[in-house]
């Protein structure tokens, strides 16, 4: 389960990517602009970063890119674990599996209809590879054949074809190029790193972005859609300053796992920080994408909707069969908070007295000791039990000292959270980039996060550059 996404790199400088933007399936959100000219008629190069939320599955879902075409209009998909590329002249499929919600991958295609072979015309490259597997009917643009891929007039769409649901893109978009009318090579915008071979970005200085080109860095938080290359300026739809998000391609935070959903009763949204369990499944909860065995690790979860026992902490495990709450088990220690049995601790399927209840729009944070086997919580800032996270093997007023069992030999645990009765609870995660306003703005130790409350001293957020340096 333990999939690190691109870019788990110690941070030694480089290229640093500071912001993406964060899309929601059922926001109807999407970024536009109308081109002012007929552009990208025999070439054009497209790169960007993207981290996946929901995984689509219908045919015309997914669009991540939709372009004004001659007739019609020209999109790019991911669906059903496959990258499409067409229009209403060409059509291109590969089904490279494009299945990890913990990753970020990057994107280049380059456009080239004067090529003399036909698979010349249109090359994408995932994370530094030719894709050259295609699957079902394949249709290559003719050689010379106009393209127009930005037509005058016409909009071009990213995020959505305009609707929410299954034509929306859900995830993260970081480092988005479009150059208009010349055809660039993907190590313009990406390489593999040195040590560790991962294919990381960097920065494009390699001439102008054309008539209709852009760049879209995501830093401005109040204008999403602004082009740091040029002018052409983005609208913004149903897209908040709380959409801009510090996970990007150079340094991957943590989501919750919509792939650790054994019941499928958890909905996934906001790029997976957020989690809504319905009354169908009566005990259950969801996990961290990164698991940790060793060093102090920070994360607040807001309570957005609480069940009469939601139960917030850490776990080695997925959910695995019906009565499963965070606690019920060795490997398990949570909080619980609600209408009954409330403030309590819970580990190995019992109960003790532990601390105050909590309940809507409270955010408990977490802090997590495993050089010193300890956990403790906080409610809205104050440490409970009076923990004192920072007091090493004491374990001043720890939740719980946390011991190996047979279900942990590996010592791997996940923040999680979710409820053990027959109703709904929804928690929004926080591991450093939140879907939520903060009203303070605290980091850990290395500058990396953006938590309502002060991090402990040498705790951090879970995030590859962190994850990389401490775990």
């Amino acid at each position: 389960m333990i999939i690190l996404g691109t870019n788990s790199i110690k941070d030694t400088g480089g290229y640093q990517v500071a912001n993406s933007c964060r899309f929601d399936d059922g926001d109807g959100a999407y970024l536009e602009e109308t081109a002012s000219a007929n552009s990208g008629e025999d070439n054009a190069s497209l790169s960007f970063w993207f981290k996946l939320g929901n995984i689509k599955t219908a045919n015309n879902g997914g669009n991540i890119m939709v372009l004004g075409g001659t007739t019609g209009y020209s999109v790019l998909q991911i669906y059903a674990n496959k990258i499409y590329i067409g229009s209403d002249s060409f059509s291109v499929m590969y089904p490279n599996l494009v299945r990890d919600p913990s990753a970020w991958y990057h994107l280049f295609i380059a456009f080239d209809s004067t090529q003399g072979t036909d698979t010349n015309r249109v090359k994408p490259y995932l994370n530094g590879i030719l894709l050259e597997n295609v699957t079902g009917s394949t249709d290559y643009p003719a050689q010379n054949e106009n393209l127009n891929l930005r037509k005058n007039g016409t909009a071009t769409r990213i995020g959505s074809r305009g609707n929410s649901g299954d034509e929306a893109f859900d995830g993260y978009l970081a480092e988005f190029h479009f150059l208009d009318g010349v055809t660039k090579a993907h190590t313009d915008f990406g390489e593999f790193d040195e040590d560790s071979g991962i294919w990381k970005p960097k920065e494009y200085t390699d001439g102008s972005y054309g008539t209709n080109g852009f760049y879209l860095d995501f830093e401005d938080s109040s204008a999403l859609g602004n082009d740091a290359a040029g002018s052409n300026n983005f609208s913004v739809t149903n897209l908040a300053a709380t959409d801009q998000s510090t996970d990007t391609c150079t340094n991957n935070f943590a989501t919750m796992n919509p792939l650790d959903n054994f019941y499928a009763s958890a909905t996934f949204t906001e790029g997976n920080t957020t989690t809504n369990i319905t009354s169908s499944s009566i005990e259950t909860y969801n996990l961290s994408t990164i698991g940790v065995s060793s060093g102090k690790w920070y994360a607040e979860c807001k309570v957005e909707t609480t069940s009469k026992n939601t139960h917030i902490g850490i776990v080695s495990e997925s959910s695995k069969s019906t009565g499963d709450y965070v606690g019920i088990d060795a490997s398990g220690y949570g909080y619980a908070g609600g209408t009954v049995g409330v403030g309590n601790k819970w580990n190995n399927g019992s109960q003790t007295s532990y601390a105050n209840n909590y309940t809507t729009n409270d955010i408990i944070g977490v802090a997590m000791d495993l050089d010193n086997n300890k956990i403790y919580f906080s409610k809205n800032g104050t440490w409970q039990n009076s923990g004192n996270p920072e007091s090493g093997a004491t374990g001043t007023g720890a939740a719980f000292t946390i011991t190996a069992s047979s279900s942990t030999p590996d010592g791997v645990y996940y923040f999680a959270g979710g409820k053990r009765s027959n109703d709904t609870v929804k928690l929004n995660w926080n591991f450093g980039s939140p879907s939520f306003a903060i009203s303070s703005g605290n980091t850990d130790g290395d500058g990396y996060g953006n938590f309502e409350y002060a991090v402990p001293a040498n705790y951090y957020s879970l995030n590859s550059k962190n994850l990389a340096e401490y775990g």
